[in-house]
């Protein structure tokens, strides 16, 4: 998680001189903010600019500000706060909701959301022995049906994360 923090000085001024910091070096918000002023120290009262940002939802930082949300995220180890943001991606929740919801929400990672619906109907006890039935079961259709209730988004290696819905 990183934010490009220049000044609107210097941008008024036809430069974006400045530099990526990456959140995880500061133990909170204060220290972020005392290393962003530092980083400008050669302006008498710099009015901080944050011009880009990666890995941060858009709804958690702006041009001039960083929600206190941002550094609940970064308490997260980097598995859990993958699994929030997807849920966010997934649900189109706000940042605090995903953070409050997600673990309770996950139901895991699969391949696809087809491969979630066949393991959820063995877990029922849909599959068992060695029916030829099985081999009738309109699998999409019952994706459908059970993606109703799930919401999925898929990370960078392609896998679907699966939560349920509330």
């Amino acid at each position: 998680m990183k934010i490009y923090v220049g000044t609107y000085a210097k941008y008024n001024n036809g430069s974006i001189a400045g530099q990526w910091l990456s959140l995880e070096d500061y133990e909170d918000k204060d220290a972020f903010h005392k290393a962003c002023l530092e980083l400008h120290k050669d302006e008498a009262d710099p009015e901080l600019m944050f011009q880009d940002w990666e890995n941060i939802p858009d709804q958690a930082v702006g041009e001039c500000h960083v929600d206190d949300i941002v550094w609940d995220l970064l308490e997260l180890d980097n598995n859990d706060r993958e699994t929030c943001l997807l849920y966010m991606k997934a649900t189109g929740c706000k940042l605090d909701e995903a953070i409050e919801r997600y673990e309770e929400a996950y139901r895991g990672v699969w391949e696809s959301e087809e491969s979630f619906a066949i393991h959820f109907a063995d877990d029922l006890g849909y599959c068992e022995g060695d029916s030829p039935l099985l081999n009738h079961v309109d699998w999409d259709s019952w994706t459908r049906t059970l993606m109703m209730d799930h919401f999925s988004a898929t990370d960078s290696n392609y896998n679907v994360h699966i939560f349920c819905a509330f």
